[in-house]
């Protein structure tokens, strides 16, 4: 079964804070380090350590720029908007002074001494740092989607194509390093599910690359709105949640609620650089919902009269790429004795504003039932199970002290199709191969068939 990531955002969010939680849950310092070291960029080192806030004890994850690479990310006079004319040692802007352990774990310097200092990289540059990072396949995905992410919010701030966007700060290497290492902690930790209630972001001004602007600045605000992220604004004079924050939340997130009743796995607490009142501190959590066996989602009902059937079949398409869990029609007859069609889309809470986009775009209705329903749910894995004409993918149920085995539709009609067999022989052909691998022979039968009597 798949880990549950809970994030309390209640401080705000940065790609540094996410970082340090995760590492903090236990992702593997050696293997994000390696992954790091092979990054083609210099200028700059990591470091974790412990520090406390508000006198509680947290990981800090710290990028260390050489000087011709340093920002004022951390710089709470300079992004308030004062200028001022003494320097500051950006490779070490927060406070050493309240906790830090002084055995720095370190992985080594980048550093080839060219003074090209924060370069304007664009989305391909960006993509061809990553994939020439040895990282796994998994974490270089999640990485360029963060990534496009970032571009997609940027060049609708700037009124520009894609291809034409070019980063500031999420283009310099400390934000590169990371969402590399957001990617890396969560790949390593196996999480699939990701659950953040809200975003809590503060007010006022903060400066950045193109001047002082509005919090939350243009790109957290285009992130918000195309994700539909859960936001709360506060009280708090500054900005909480980063454009890197923003977007990992927005590649991460599979729902916004917690399980009725779960258990607590881990806990990890990640410090972030800035001082504000509130403390700069992201809570995640591992957990592990209490007996697996309650869920819930969202089904959106429309009842449509006078759409064509093309339609609702290209309609269906784009709701099941989109992320709906079920999408059917039944046929009903409405006012005036008109036939017509009721559309039915089971989704999770988190795409409910995606799904009602597509179909008030794609159809004719004008109007959207939506109901939360509870469900009661199998846990299942998928095996691979062993037939003559090759390995098919099995889903297995368990229920009470047996298991159902239910085949892979893609899986059986790929290999029916290749070797032109018949569906069903292919289908029993791996019900019998999952079986005989559970070593469960009294258990042969048909999936959602009644127990065998006595062998």
């Amino acid at each position: 079964m798949g880990k549950t990531l809970y994030l309390e955002c209640n401080s705000g969010i940065s790609g540094d804070m996410t970082v340090a939680a995760l590492l903090d849950l236990g992702a593997d310092w050696d293997v994000l380090k390696a992954v790091l070291d092979s990054i083609p960029a210099h200028g700059f080192s990591v470091e974790k350590s412990r520090v406390k806030k508000a006198g509680i004890d947290c990981m800090d994850f710290h990028v260390i720029l050489d000087r011709e690479h340093e920002n004022h990310d951390h710089d709470m006079e300079y992004l308030h908007g004062h200028d001022h004319g003494h320097s500051h040692d950006h490779a070490h802007s927060h406070d050493h002074a309240h906790g830090h352990d002084h055995g720095h774990d370190h992985a080594h310097s980048h550093d080839d001494g060219h003074g090209h200092a924060h370069p304007h990289r664009g989305l391909a540059e960006i993509t061809d740092i990553l994939d020439r990072t040895a990282m796994t396949e998994g974490a270089r995905t999640l990485a360029k989607k963060i990534f496009r992410i970032l571009a997609e919010s940027e060049a609708r701030a700037h009124a520009v194509p894609l291809d034409q966007v070019h980063f500031h700060e999420v283009g310099a290497i400390d934000s590169i390093v990371d969402i590399v290492a957001v990617a890396v902690c969560v790949d390593n930790l196996g999480i699939d599910q990701v659950i953040v209630p809200k975003l809590c972001e503060g007010c006022g001004t903060v400066r950045c690359q193109h001047g002082i602007l509005p919090v939350p600045v243009p790109a957290v605000a285009n992130i918000l709105e195309a994700y539909g992220l859960p936001v709360e604004f506060t009280s708090v004079q500054g900005e909480l949640v980063t454009p890197t924050g923003a977007a990992i939340v927005a590649a991460l997130m599979t729902g916004s609620r917690m399980p009725d009743r779960f258990r607590l796995v881990k806990t990890g607490l990640g410090a972030g650089k800035r001082q504000y009142e509130r403390p700069s501190i992201l809570r995640a959590m591992m957990v592990e919902e209490n007996g697996g066996e309650r869920d819930a989602v969202w089904k959106l009902e429309s009842d449509i009269d006078d759409c064509t059937g093309e339609t609702l079949g290209y309609v269906m398409e784009r709701l099941f790429a989109a992320g709906a869990r079920d999408v059917h029609y039944t046929p009903v007859f409405m006012k005036k004795n008109r036939p017509a069609w009721q559309l039915n889309v089971i989704c999770t809470e988190a795409d409910l504003e995606t799904m009602e986009h597509i179909i008030f775009l794609e159809t004719t209705t004008i109007g959207i039932r939506r109901m939360k329903v509870e469900r009661s749910v199998l846990k299942r894995e998928i095996r691979k199970a062993a037939t003559e004409f090759g390995q098919v993918d099995v889903k297995v149920c368990r229920v009470g002290g047996q298991e159902k085995f239910y085949p892979e539709y893609e899986s059986v009609a790929a290999i029916s199709r290749e070797k032109g067999l018949p569906y069903r022989t292919v289908y029993q052909a791996a019900v019998n191969g999952a079986v005989l691998a559970a070593g469960c022979q009294s258990c042969h039968r048909q999936p959602g068939s009644a127990p065998p009597g006595p062998v």
